[in-house]
Order: C-alpha cells, then sequence, then structure tokens
C-alpha cells in the first residue's frame, strides 16, 4: 500500500519554499511586447524559460490560495495562442496571504521556477510557477476566463508516452501530445480555469479534504460506482483529484459512486499525493449514490470461514474497537479465523520498549463478545521493539483470532520473535515445529518489515496451516503521474524477496504432505497481477483466490481513484482442487469517508 502520509496544512504537502514577499503596485499595464503565460509554459513539462527573470506577464486571476505552505494565485491569459500544447495559466507563488482577488487583470515580474511537489526525489512532475513576484493590478472585477471542459471526449484514451530512455525515463523534454496522451491533455492545462460536470465521485474524501472524481463514466467501472485498477498497461486515464480553494467545512463528504453534479471549477494545479489536481472555486451539489456496507453470507456447519482485516494501527487508546467488533460480527459473520494485520502494543506508538499487545488484544475480545460475537482466542508473536517496521513504537503485528466452539489451535511451545518455524512429519501428516511461529525471521527480506505468522490449526479433525503476512508496503514507489514512465516500483524488490520466502516455506509442508491444506493471507501491499502474487504461487504451491471474482469486483483497497487489490487471500492446490471454496471481498470500509481502516476484509469459506 502506498505510504501514509507525513504533515500537511489544509490539503497542502509542508515543504520548505525560499521567496520573499510579493509587492502589490497600482500602475500602469504591462508592455505590449512583455513575454505572455504560453511563452512561459512551451510545448513540453518544463518552462524554456526556467530561472529567467520575466516582466509585465499579463493575466486575469482565476484562483487564490490563501492556506498552506504554497500560497498564491493562479493567472490566466485571455489572448490564447493557437498551439493546443501551450498552457494559458501558470500559478504565482507569494508564499504569504495574496492580496489580489479574483477577476483582477495583473501584470507580474519574476522568476520562472518549476517546483516539484515532495522533492526530486520523489520523481513527480514540476509545476511551472513564478516566484518572488512584483505584481501589478491593472483593473478588479474582469471576467474570469471561460473554464475550459475535461470531460469523456476530451481525455485520450491512452495515459501517458513512455520516457526518454536517453533521460532516465522522464517524459518532461518530451513534446506534448494532448490529443494522444492523458498526462500530456493535463499537463497542457496546467494552471488553467478548467471544469467538469456531472462527475462519479471514484475515491472518497479523505482526512485531507480530498476527493476523487472521473470523467469517463465507463471507463473500467464496477457495479458499486468505483473504477478498477486491472493492470499496469490499463490505466483508468478519466481519473481527477478534487481540492477546494473554499472552508474545509463546506468540502462535501462523499463516498464512491456519489456524484459532484453541476460543474466543479477552478485551477488545475498538480499536487504530491494526487498528480493533476482541480482546485475548485465552485464545487458541484454532492448527489448521494446510496452506496451500503456489503455483508458477506454465514459459513454453513462444515464450511471453515478464514478472513483477513488489516485494522490499520488498532492500540488501546483507540475509539474504533466496537465499530471492528461490529464489522466482525455481522459484516464478516464472525469467521471461524481471523488474521489481523496492524495490532499495536498496549500503548500504541509510544516509544518505551513496550512490545505486548494483550491489552489491545483483550480489548478486541471483549468488543466482538459485547457485540453478540463469539468468544474468541487469540495467538500472536510479540516482535522485536522497533524491528518490525510500521508506526515507530507501535510494533505492529499480526494476530490469529479464533473460535474456540469451531476450530482448534495446535499450540507447540518455543515459537518467538528471533525462532524460525520448521516443519516434520508424524504419521504421515505434516506438523510444524513451533505454533505459533515465525518464517525465517533472520532472512534480510523481512528487515524492518513484518515476519509471517504461522499456525496450525484444527477443524473438524483436519489440520489447517494458515500463514498471516503484512508484507512491506509501497512507500517509496513512483507514482502512477511520476514524471518517469514507466514508474520505478522500487519497494518490490523487498516483496519478491517476501514472497519467495513464503512460497519456500509453503513448499515445504507440501512435499510433508502434499495434500496439505495451506492458507497465505493478509495485506499483501501488491496486486493480484503483479511479480509479488506471481512468486508468491509459484510451481503452484498457492494460488490467489481473488482471481475467482469477475475482474471488476477485484478489490480492497482505493487509493487515487483506482479500486484495487491489496489484501489477498492464497491457497494451496487441495483446497482449489476441491472447488468448495468461495471467496468474497467485503467492502465495508476502502469506498467512504467514514471508514474505519483503509482497507476492507476479505474471507475464504471452504470445507477441508
Amino acid at each position: 500500500m502506498p505510504s501514509k502520509r507525513t504533515a500537511r496544512i489544509g490539503a497542502l504537502t509542508v515543504a520548505t519554499i525560499c521567496s520573499t514577499v510579493s509587492a502589490v503596485v497600482l500602475t500602469s499595464p504591462a508592455e505590449a511586447d512583455s513575454i505572455r503565460i504560453h511563452d512561459i509554459q512551451g510545448t513540453t513539462r518544463t518552462s524554456p524559460l526556467v530561472g529567467q527573470q520575466v516582466t509585465g506577464v499579463e493575466g486575469i486571476v482565476t484562483g487564490v490560495r490563501t492556506y498552506g505552505s504554497s500560497r498564491g494565485f493562479w493567472i490566466q491569459d485571455a489572448r490564447a495562442d493557437d498551439s493546443p500544447a501551450t498552457s494559458e495559466g501558470v500559478f504565482v507563488f507569494t508564499g504569504s496571504r495574496p492580496t489580489v482577488s479574483v477577476g483582477d487583470a495583473v501584470a507580474v515580474a519574476g522568476t520562472v521556477g518549476e517546483f516539484v511537489p515532495g522533492g526530486t526525489s520523489s520523481g513527480n512532475q514540476s509545476v511551472t510557477q513564478i516566484t518572488r513576484p512584483t505584481i501589478t493590478v491593472v483593473s478588479t472585477g474582469n471576467a474570469v476566463p471561460a473554464a475550459t471542459v475535461i470531460d469523456a471526449k476530451s481525455v485520450p484514451a491512452r495515459y501517458t508516452p513512455a520516457g526518454d530512455t536517453a533521460a532516465n525515463g522522464s517524459i518532461n523534454a518530451l513534446p506534448l501530445a494532448p490529443a494522444k496522451y492523458a498526462l500530456d491533455h493535463y499537463e497542457s492545462l496546467e494552471g488553467m480555469n478548467v471544469q467538469v460536470a456531472d462527475a462519479r465521485v471514484v475515491t472518497a474524501t479523505d482526512p485531507f479534504t480530498e476527493l476523487w472524481v472521473t470523467v469517463k463514466p465507463w471507463e473500467n467501472r464496477n457495479s458499486r460506482g468505483g473504477t478498477v485498477y486491472g493492470s499496469y498497461d490499463s490505466q483508468n486515464t478519466g481519473r481527477l483529484q478534487i481540492q477546494s480553494l473554499g472552508a474545509v467545512a463546506d468540502f462535501p463528504k462523499a463516498n464512491v459512486g456519489d456524484a459532484l453534479t453541476g460543474t466543479t471549477t477552478g485551477p488545475l494545479d498538480y499536487s504530491q499525493f494526487g498528480g493533476y489536481t482541480l482546485v475548485a472555486n465552485q464545487i458541484g451539489t454532492l448527489k448521494q449514490g446510496g452506496l451500503e456496507r456489503e455483508t458477506t453470507r454465514k459459513q454453513t456447519r462444515g464450511e471453515l470461514a478464514v478472513a483477513t482485516y488489516n485494522v490499520e494501527n488498532l492500540d488501546p487508546s483507540d475509539d474504533t474497537f466496537a465499530d471492528h467488533a461490529a464489522a466482525i460480527v455481522n459484516n464478516l459473520q464472525s469467521p471461524d479465523i481471523v488474521a489481523l494485520e496492524e495490532i499495536q502494543d498496549n500503548n500504541g506508538a509510544t516509544k518505551d520498549g513496550t512490545v505486548a499487545a494483550d491489552q489491545t488484544m483483550k480489548k478486541l475480545v471483549d468488543a466482538v463478545a459485547a457485540a453478540g460475537g463469539p468468544a474468541y482466542d487469540w495467538r500472536s508473536i510479540d516482535p522485536v521493539d522497533l524491528a518490525d517496521g510500521g508506526q515507530p513504537g507501535g510494533n505492529i503485528r499480526q494476530v490469529f483470532l479464533f473460535n474456540p466452539e469451531r476450530v482448534s489451535f495446535t499450540d507447540r511451545a518455543g515459537g518467538d520473535a528471533t525462532t524460525a518455524v520448521g516443519v516434520t512429519k508424524a504419521y504421515g501428516k505434516a506438523h510444524l515445529t513451533v505454533s505459533p511461529g515465525r518464517i525465517d525471521p533472520a532472512n534480510a527480506a523481512w528487515t524492518n518489515s513484518r515476519k509471517p505468522l504461522v499456525g496450525e490449526f484444527v477443524f473438524r479433525g483436519k489440520s489447517v496451516f494458515v500463514i498471516a503476512n503484512h508484507f512491506a508496503s509501497k512507500g517509496g514507489d513512483q507514482a502512477l503521474h511520476s514524471q518517469f514512465q514507466p514508474p520505478t516500483r522500487s519497494s518490490e524488490t523487498q516483496r519478491h524477496l517476501q514472497a519467495t520466502a513464503v512460497n519456500t516455506f509453503v513448499k515445504e509442508i507440501l512435499a510433508t504432505q502434499k495434500n496439505a491444506n495451506v492458507i497465505a493471507l493478509g495485506d499483501i501491499n501488491d496486486f493480484e497481477f503483479s511479480d509479488t502474487a506471481k512468486l508468491l504461487e509459484d510451481d503452484g504451491a498457492l494460488w490467489s483466490a481473488v482471481k475467482s471474482l469477475p475482474k471488476s469486483e477485484r478489490y480492497s483497497y482505493v487509493y487515487q481513484g483506482n479500486a484495487q487489490v491489496l489484501d489477498q487471500i492464497l491457497i494451496s492446490p487441495s483446497i482449489r482442487r476441491s472447488c468448495a471454496y468461495t471467496y468474497d471481498s467485503v467492502h465495508i470500509n476502502s469506498e467512504f469517508h467514514d471508514q474505519i481502516s483503509d482497507h476492507d476484509p476479505s474471507v475464504l469459506r471452504f470445507r477441508p
């Protein structure tokens, strides 16, 4: 999964940008032969005038940003040139609160710059802007240039050109082809006044007062109103982030499948956590789509129900225990086994050496019982302090929650944070040397990452081996909208090592007992079509059950307008061959603005 965000002010990333306070002068208009905005923007992603001083740059103010670390305003030239590749808008960075107003005609002098949200190491594209400005207000109350419509007809079906191999894969210097590529189309409108109309929400409003819409209603649409991300080569080109220049309290609280009816209008910006972003002066009216949280079916008496659920940094200080309990009891129908990810220690993110999570688990187990669920038992292994990544001090780990009235846990002593679990054979059957145990915890694959937790369960006399995983996050990967195309997915390296280690262990079990029931599940932090998934499945040792669903239903996480798979349940050949299994990704969180976790749980039911 993409990394959790750091400090933000309003909807903007906190960044340090050198600037001087702008000066506003009420004097004469700019010279007739002055540089125009389209000269600054040019026909590539970076300005041909970067680093140069410009004077008398004319435009009408179309938007003013008074908050965050990137205060300033957008201007647009009402006299456009005849090139579709050159934008007629540009951002003027003031650093302090701007004193101009929408509708002012201004002439600006300053330095042309390229600002990369998130820094150059992020791989993000840059925003062309004028810095250290001196501003001349020529007149006030002017009509704002008409907004350019962004819709299904105007946005091309292809997402991006391939990067220039001579420039490490960067697309910055490539001539823009706005009629051919979606990213080029958006770049050709950078800084301009744009609008979308009757746009469907494809990522719910987040805590940073942002949401995503699509301008292509039928692009990879699913039945719940989202837009599914199905392969690296099939980008969803109609996605666009929406922020607001207005008060946070006025921002709509939208779910996936809702719509912003009417028009949403404002300057087109580019942000660190979303790429091209419509920063709205005017937001359409929220029309609710009526999306409801899903409830899976109850397992039958002879079915074993095994679920995975990332509860997002749960610790005793959180106020979400009752909500998580209700989700487990009602929406998941009290599975027999639940692999929980992101259970934190007893004092959460406090760095004081605490690693035990018994208080966290007691609070959850009690909440489940209070919600009418079973009296769950649990097993886990406390990690070495600060060794497993996640929120510093939180010591997240995986935990098995299980219903002892339906399944029994086979306890074998000796499992701890540093002891590797092994496989033995007794009476022709595979057994774990320790249970619960950890898979190869000294392997460099698990450096600063969660070690897989494996346990041996018995259901109706049949042994089932369950491996709970939480692979390394996608933090550090270049974004889909990166200046480097295709973007580098550097975080894959560790997940590939992790997948190989888990696959190797599963093969040890299957070599000992060919027909063993093995389930590897959890927050894999990668897609069902990824190389990570292929390495987990290697030689048929496992198979991701999410692929039993139609492609339009394969998702457990929604990010930047893409409904995608991060959570998976993989099954061994004996389970798959039986065909007596069903898989359900239960959508209770990822599509909703009031989510209690950013992940949806998944559940597998089968007859061992």
